[in-house]
């Protein structure tokens, strides 16, 4: 029998340089879910697809105004992601699938609470409400021996950090270090990610604190490898530095791909805030 190709239609986002395919399926089209990690290899595939950190889907949702999945390049299914949730925001306010500034969307790790920002009544940035910072072991999940993972001394190939374990919806390890371009994070980042400890695997930051108030990152996200940007990995930056004393609650984070602001509030919710692009659209066959 013969295989039926189709187009679907895409658009290609960024936000600070994370960038995404994304996939309107709010009219009701949608694709089998046994497809949807093969079709994440081939569409985030800088070659032979679209090319992308990830694959993002726009879905209506029982529980929100709608509802986002993500895929990773290597085809598995992320729980969180601050720069696509921005991304998403900014998509669905300028063509009209919300009519208000502030947007509830459903993710695997439960509902955010992205607000778009307007100057001119053109949208400018987004701030996205990324929820409370877990360091809870058990529920980041890190396996330690620790209720909690703070400075807490690692060996990783063969040399020794201080690493500090946090979830935002998804599981973080962040290490400060003196000087981050000498990390060699191809080598550093699938080792970590892929430690025993981290049964779910583990997205990897490392940071050199420039001052209390600024921090610069290079991350490793599970699934996907070096980014240019990370937001959760930002808000879990500046949530490990807090609690050790190293950061203050107000931080601008400095990424490969540009700068987030992350503030860490009085409510004990973490706000990220900056830019979402469209870059092109246009059809893939699947």
């Amino acid at each position: 029998m013969e295989t039926i190709r189709q187009p679907l239609e895409f658009i290609k986002m960024q936000g600070i340089g994370n960038d995404f395919a994304v996939f309107d399926f709010t009219s009701g089209c949608q694709l089998p879910d046994k497809d949807l990690p093969d079709m994440a290899v081939r569409v985030c595939d800088r070659h032979f697809g679209i090319g992308a950190d990830g694959m993002v889907l726009i879905l209506p949702s029982q529980h929100a105004d709608l509802r986002m999945r993500i895929f990773n390049p290597d085809g598995s299914e992320a729980r969180m992601c601050g720069n696509a949730t921005r991304c998403i925001a900014r998509y669905a306010y300028e063509h009209g699938l919300v009519e208000k500034k502030e947007i509830t969307l459903e993710t695997p790790s439960g509902i955010v609470r992205p607000s778009v920002v307007l100057e001119d009544g053109r949208v400018s940035g987004v701030v996205v409400d990324m929820g409370v910072p877990v360091f809870d072991a058990a529920r980041v999940p890190v396996v330690f021996g620790e209720k909690e993972v703070v400075n807490a001394p690692r060996t990783f190939g063969g040399r020794e950090f201080r690493i500090t374990c946090v979830s935002m919806g998804n599981p973080h390890c962040v290490i400060f270090v003196d000087d981050v371009d000498s990390v060699p994070l191809a080598t550093l980042g699938p080792l970590i990610e892929n430690d025993g400890m981290f049964p779910d695997k583990v997205n990897v930051e490392f940071a050199e604190i420039e001052a209390r108030d600024r921090v610069r990152v290079k991350v490793w996200e599970r699934g996907a490898g070096a980014t240019l940007a990370c937001g959760t990995g930002a808000c879990a930056t500046v949530a490990a530095g807090a609690i050790m004393g190293l950061l203050s609650r107000n931080c601008s984070v400095i990424l490969p791909g540009g700068k987030l602001d992350i503030r860490w509030a009085t409510d004990n919710h973490i706000y990220m805030s900056g830019p979402a692009e469209e870059v092109f659209r246009g059809c893939i066959w699947v």
